[in-house]
This record gives C-alpha cells, sequence and structure tokens, in this order.
C-alpha cells in the first residue's frame, strides 16, 4: 500500500518525538524496573525475541524480561501440557494467574505494561512505529495461517508495514479476540493509514492501558 509522503513523514516524525519523550518521561521508572528484575531474579533485564516487520524482515524485539530464564515454552510443554494446549489456542496466551513461566515482579510490570517500553528503542531504529499490527512470531504467523485459512490476506498486509506497539485492537476496547478478530482490525487499520487513525488510536492508547490494571 503506497502512503504519500506527508502521511510517512508523519509517522515517522511522530514515532521519533513520542519515543524520545516517553524515554525521559519515564526514565526513573524504567530505571527503577531494571534494577528490581536484576534483583529479585537471576538472569538479563531485557528479554530479546525475533518478530516479523516489514517485508518480512526480522528483528529483535525487546521487552522488559519478566518471565524466569531458559526456554519457557519447553518448560510449559513438556511440565503443563493441559495450559500448553490452552496457550496455543487462545493464540499464544495465557492469563497471567495461570502463567507458571512469569515470575511475580513480571507480573505487576505486564500488567501495568511497563514490560513494553523498551519497544520504544525498536521504534527509534526503524523497526516498529508507535501504532501498528501487533509485532509476530513468524512461527505464530505460519501457524495462523494454517489454522485460519481465511487470514491469508489479512496475514499478508500485515507483512506488508512496521509492527506498532499499540494498534487499533488494543484501542477497542475489545480484549479477548481471537487472532482471526484481531487480524481483520489490523487489516483496517492498514487498509485505512491516516493522520487521523493515528492521532486517535495514540490518544485511546492510556484509556485503555489504565483499563486492564
Amino acid at each position: 500500500m503506497k502512503l504519500n509522503f506527508f502521511f510517512r513523514f508523519f509517522k515517522r516524525s511522530i514515532d521519533i518525538f513520542s519515543s524520545v519523550f516517553l524515554i525521559i518521561i519515564f526514565s526513573p521508572i524504567l530505571i527503577i524496573t531494571a534494577l528490581v528484575i536484576k534483583i529479585t531474579s537471576p538472569g538479563p533485564i531485557f528479554f530479546k525475541q525475533k518478530r516479523v516487520t516489514k517485508n518480512d524482515q526480522e528483528f529483535l524485539m525487546y521487552k522488559f524480561r519478566s518471565m524466569y530464564t531458559g526456554d519457557n515454552d519447553k518448560r510449559l510443554r513438556e511440565n503443563y501440557p493441559e495450559l500448553w494446549k490452552k496457550y496455543k489456542d487462545a493464540g499464544w496466551k495465557l492469563p497471567m494467574s495461570e502463567d507458571p513461566r512469569i515470575t511475580p515482579i513480571g507480573k505487576i510490570i505486564r500488567a501495568t505494561s511497563v514490560d513494553e517500553f523498551p519497544q520504544l528503542i525498536n521504534v527509534l531504529k526503524g523497526e516498529m512505529s508507535l501504532v501498528g499490527p501487533r509485532a509476530y512470531r513468524e512461527e505464530e504467523l505460519q501457524e495462523y495461517e494454517k489454522k485460519y485459512p481465511k487470514t491469508k490476506k489479512y496475514i499478508n498486509e500485515i507483512r506488508s508495514v512496521k509492527p506498532g506497539i499499540t494498534g487499533l485492537w488494543q484501542t477497542s476496547g475489545r480484549n479477548e479476540l481471537n487472532f482471526e478478530q484481531r487480524a481483520k482490525l489490523d487489516s483496517k487499520y492498514i487498509r485505512n493509514q491516516s493522520v487521523w487513525q493515528e492521532i486517535k488510536i495514540i490518544l485511546k492508547t492510556p484509556t485503555s492501558m489504565i483499563s486492564r490494571w
């Protein structure tokens, strides 16, 4: 999808300005979070994982580590088979209260969305945008395409743009959506990209975050 120069300039400018502003404003919280993670759980402060960005390129997405170290997916699959099935069936998600992989501090930073803040580094690097579809793993998209064949056109659209920290379905007030429903909303966002839509999503994001607390 071709976008005019003004919109591309606006979107990148907002990404850079917002990322720098938020990192400065929330720097005390970010520093405290990093220290608490380091003190309470052995392992790195940041979690890095390959995700898909524009034109099927892959990048390392950053988050504050909210899980115990090691191969958590393998541990869940081998030790908690019922939870593993639920995890896959629910779109690679588990309620925090049921997920044995998450540390006590991890539950707090996830509930407050603080774990997402390091993605502002990805935005500054141009790998992500402030607003966009969810950042998926390649294997997720491949599995979703098999499970939901009708979503192939949506997945192709998702692959054509940068993922975002927030987006249309995250701010729609509908948290319990399956992949097909989320993909439709991501497709709607992509097909109707505009300055006004970006502003609306950005303004609705704080309220959406607070409603999940």
